[in-house]
């Protein structure tokens, strides 16, 4: 059906308007390069008003390719604005190859009406956008949905309920478990929540306000995640109206009411919507979207995987060409029947060390799981010990803690660094491996089983796999963090998650394990007193002790 036919039987008639994007949009258009070539011109129609579930006004813009004809149609919907980057990445270049892209601010952001609540109003909204759209003389009834980050959770809260309309989703780099994403394991990821309500507070008040908000943060970065007590220590740095970040630090517990609703990993387990996800290694939600595709792979889905070497941030920088083919081929293929550039393996995964591309049947391939164990001496070996008896303590002190260095940050200091400084410090134990004959591939998840005490019976423990080259320098993979309770100096045995990584440690490289008491303030600081981190007024050193049957397990 064309488009002026399905005009005709709507009964309202479109004529596209004459506007251009904005400039701004067309600017950065301008400077990607290794993108595909556009196919049509495109148009927009800012500031439409789509009434919310609650009758509030969502503005929302408009994005057409220039053509006769009908066109599948996109739903981006955001807290962040309507502008950079979401105007070029979305509207612009998807226009441009042939789909209606609706960019939305959400409820109480970006000028929309209303308030503005974490994760409550997105499933309703989403849907009375959807009944808006029915109306539209442009659509054509074929919808997709696209975004990263919290523009990913809006796709999951839609799909509770999937619309008819609903034929594909890429959820870039995007969460479904708020509650994970600020607590796991018993650590609050403080850095992560000051930078993200940063962006939720400030970003949709467009790019001046944002930076002017972004550098006072980095002004009072160190006194905020320092204070004592850490409860609304933030407000004097971003404002008042993100007060509601208490509320969520507040709340650690998985199951607490609080988080009632707000935890969509159920959509994946029942999800048939085709959906292609994308992460990576250094990703803030790489844990998320793993499991995503877990849950869709059992679910029976339709489902790919694309993993590369980013941090949240830099998979819509320097890998923005990767994503963007990826979410194209995929929007095609579901959208416009068009599977031409669709790729065989359902999963992509770039290997690090390698710096190398992998296409696999699944993730994470067969088991091939492996350990290596401390010893003394600060040895990391393939022999299991004998017995279970203390091998070496380190002294933590809250008031000068473990610095954080690297890793799945927000922040542009993210990603594989060089750990030197950091293992220098006498509050962090290393354990390494003799130099390698062969080459040593782990691809799948990494975990560490400690046996520790503590002699306060109250400790977090910080543990990181690293990959030391020729010239002794140590650049980190994966790590994890857990909370231990003990009674006094009787040690427990306790299984870290570190994520799971595709990495190749090449011959003469050495394996080394990483062992402290924080990261801060990636995470928050562990008074040593078992009083929690967000109300804590009082600090004491903690004597953490790693038992010998300790292990260090790489693979599935």
């Amino acid at each position: 059906m064309t488009t002026s036919a399905h005009s005709i039987i709507s009964g309202t008639a479109w004529s596209p308007p004459a506007g251009r994007p904005p400039l701004s949009a067309r600017m950065m258009r301008a400077t990607w390069r290794r993108l595909p070539a556009g196919r049509y011109r495109a148009g927009w129609e800012p500031g439409l008003v789509v009434p919310a579930a609650d009758g509030s006004p969502l503005l929302t813009d408009h994005y057409f390719p220039r053509a006769e004809g009908d066109f599948p149609t996109l739903l981006v919907r955001s807290p962040y604005g309507r502008g950079l980057p979401w105007s070029p990445m979305y509207g612009v270049l998807f226009a441009e190859q042939g789909f209606h892209v609706v960019v939305q601010s959400c409820r109480g952001t970006g000028g929309s009406g209303g308030r503005f609540h974490l994760w409550r109003n997105e499933a309703a909204d989403g849907r009375a956008t959807v009944a808006w759209l029915r109306e539209r003389p442009w659509f054509d009834g074929t919808l997709g949905t696209v975004g990263p980050s919290y523009l990913g959770y809006t796709q999951w809260a839609l799909a509770l309920d999937p619309p008819p309309e609903l034929k594909a989703m890429v959820v870039q780099a995007g969460l479904h478990d708020p509650h994970a994403y600020f607590h796991a394991h018993g650590a609050l990821h403080l850095e992560n929540a000051l930078i993200t309500c940063l962006g939720m507070t400030h970003q949709h008040r467009g790019l001046a306000p944002f930076l002017k908000a972004t550098l006072r943060l980095q002004r009072h970065m160190r006194r905020v995640t320092t204070a004592q007590p850490l409860r609304g220590a933030h407000i004097s740095a971003l404002g008042d109206e993100a007060s509601w970040l208490d509320d969520v630090l507040a709340h650690p517990d998985a199951e607490d009411p609080y988080w009632s609703g707000a935890r969509l990993g159920k959509v994946a387990d029942r999800l048939k919507v085709p959906t292609a996800l994308i992460t990576g290694w250094h990703d803030v939600l790489a844990d998320q979207t793993l499991d995503q595709y877990a849950r869709l792979r059992r679910a029976g889905c339709e489902t790919s995987l694309l993993v590369g070497p980013w941090t949240h941030n830099s998979a819509f920088q320097q890998g923005w060409p990767e994503t963007f083919a990826e979410t194209l081929a995929w929007l095609r293929a579901h959208l416009c029947a068009d599977r031409s550039a669709l790729r065989t393996a359902p999963v992509r995964v770039h290997v690090g060390g390698e710096d190398a591309w992998r296409e696999l049947d699944a993730w994470p391939p067969p088991p091939a799981a492996t350990s290596w164990f401390p010893a003394p001496g600060g040895h990391l070996v393939r022999q299991a010990p004998t017995d279970r008896a203390p091998l070496a303590s380190f002294r933590y002190d809250p008031a000068t803690p473990t610095p954080s260095l690297g890793g799945r940050l927000l922040s542009p200091t993210a990603g594989p660094r060089d750990n030197g400084t950091l293992e220098a410090r006498d509050d962090v134990l290393t354990f390494t491996g003799p130099p390698l004959d062969e080459p040593v591939d782990v691809l799948g998840p990494v975990s560490a089983r400690l046996t520790v005490s503590s002699d306060t019976g109250h400790a977090v423990v910080f543990t990181r796999l690293c990959d030391v080259d020729a010239q002794g320098r140590a650049i980190n993979v994966c790590d994890g963090i857990a909370r231990i309770r003990t009674a006094g100096h009787t040690p427990i045995e306790v299984t870290v998650p570190m994520s799971a990584t595709a990495h190749r440690f090449r011959a003469g490289h050495r394996l080394r394990w990483q062992i402290s008491a924080g990261a801060h303030p990636r995470y928050a600081r562990d008074p040593g007193t078992g009083e929690s981190p967000l109300d804590a007024t009082a600090f004491v050193p903690v004597v953490v002790t790693l038992h010998a049957d300790s292990a260090l397990t790489l693979g599935s």
